[in-house]
């Protein structure tokens, strides 16, 4: 038997590292755009974006990752969403912009490499990077002995997108008689979840395992559904609705409803004098929104600030282009409501 390296003694086996990056040529390959240069394994992931296809192009990037989400993987040592989950997450976040997906980085931090986790995972980021024609170019796995519990690790994830310069998406036409269209999401997506493992977990002292009371799913199945990816929707949204003079333009605003809610991330699309009203009631909230709320005894107010409460993102649209805009997402498999309408305000939202 051969005699353990030094480093691996301390925790850290690189030829175990190795082993596992095996897989990687292929899954990067498979996301592979053909502005993509060079090798897998390289300093750097090499891009040359066509130049020729933009009057004047401006990179756009964002970097996150999916929170306490994680802790549930682990529980229910589930790993294949995670990955999913970062990509779609962050392109929705460049896509309020009207920026197109480029490509994709990650990081995986742990203590010891797991091998079921981390092809899970990277396979996950591979699947998001295809649904979103977005290349995943390169990483960064770092085994930390020590820093983490065992079993346990953290992931982020940057991506860098590009826009024309006069495509920019920004809010600053958005004008009171302006619609709010929402766009529904599947869970609680990347956000929430400290409180909402509070409520399930402790309060209610339910197992990942465990059938959630009244909704006849485990609790893994439903904090673990994937995060929804609107980036194609959007592109076609603004392809249509976009054409011409910005004062032409269908689409005013998008805010992707994570961290915060919709308290805190629709006024980042919203002129100073503008209020978001949003008439609730007219959209499906989720019914684990409902049982966290009464079973966590959370204020309506508060419901809306940490939780999508089954909207991913919202539209904000003129009045003529309200009803086509709602035709379109839903012809491309999304549910979606006129949910609010744009008052005049101090760029804040109203519950009504």
């Amino acid at each position: 038997m051969a005699k353990k390296s030094a480093y691996a003694s301390a925790g850290v086996d690189l030829e175990v590292s190795n082993r596992l990056k095996d897989d990687l040529p292929t899954l990067l390959a498979s996301t592979k755009r053909p502005e993509v240069l060079g090798q897998v394994g390289g300093f750097g992931g090499l891009f040359a974006l066509n130049i020729r296809k933009y009057r004047n192009p401006v990179l756009v990037s964002s970097v996150d990752g999916v929170g306490t989400k994680l802790k549930v993987a682990f529980a229910a040592r589930r790993h294949d969403t995670i990955g999913q989950d970062l990509v779609n997450h962050c392109v929705n976040d460049i896509a309020v912009i009207g920026a197109e997906p480029l490509f994709f980085l990650d990081y995986i931090g742990t203590g010891k490499l797991q091998k079921k986790a981390f092809t899970d995972i990277v396979r996950g980021f591979a699947i998001g990077c295809r649904e979103n024609n977005c290349s995943l170019v390169g990483g960064e796995t770092a085994q930390m002995p020590g820093f983490y519990q065992p079993g346990e690790y953290d992931v982020s994830g940057t991506i860098v997108g590009v826009v024309e310069k006069n495509r920019i998406l920004d809010g600053s036409t958005v004008r009171p008689g302006d619609k709010i269209i929402g766009i529904a999401a599947s869970g609680l997506h990347t956000n929430g979840y400290s409180l909402a493992r509070n409520i399930l977990f402790d309060k209610m002292k339910l197992k990942p395992s465990s059938k959630i009371p009244g909704l006849g799913i485990k609790a893994a199945d439903e904090l673990l559904k994937v995060h929804v990816s609107y980036g194609p929707v959007v592109q076609k949204l603004l392809k249509k609705f976009n054409k011409g003079a910005r004062r032409s333009w269908g689409v005013k605003g998008l805010a992707h409803i994570t961290g915060g809610g919709f308290i805190d991330n629709i006024p980042r699309v919203l002129p100073e004098d503008c209020n978001a009203v949003i008439l609730r009631g007219t959209w499906d909230v989720l019914p684990i929104y409902e049982l966290l709320q009464t079973k966590g005894k959370v204020s309506e107010t508060e419901m809306h600030q940490v939780f999508n409460m089954g909207i991913g993102m919202i539209a904000i649209v003129d009045e003529e282009s309200a009803k086509g805009v709602l035709r379109t997402i839903r012809a491309n498999g999304h549910k979606a409501w006129e949910i609010g309408l744009i008052d005049s305000g101090t760029s804040k939202v109203q519950l009504a």
